[in-house]
């Protein structure tokens, strides 16, 4: 939903939205490090989301622990510049 308000609101300001594309955790560790953020498991479930480390809601997981659930979900990591979003993986 979030990536769909930000393509409405580009298009209302005038500005070009860009596509998103899925990419490999390789890119997604030199974009997670370039911005301050890792990976984090949200607490008491399966779910996946990159976290600046300070949330109480997060644990801070392993790379190796967040490409496994990912993999497990069916889910890949989608990008537009430094902007990531996990998504499910598409066909």
């Amino acid at each position: 939903m979030e990536y769909f308000v930000w393509l409405y609101l580009s298009g209302i300001l005038g500005e070009t939205a860009l596509a998103m594309e899925q990419i490999s955790i390789e890119r997604a560790q030199i974009i997670a490090k370039n911005v301050g953020l890792v990976p984090g498991r949200v607490k008491g479930t399966e779910g996946v989301q990159f976290t600046k480390g300070s949330n109480n809601r997060l644990n801070v997981i392993t790379w190796d622990e967040f490409v496994e659930a990912l993999e497990n979900r069916g889910l890949a990591i989608y990008a537009s510049g430094t902007w990531m979003k996990i998504m499910k993986k598409s066909q």
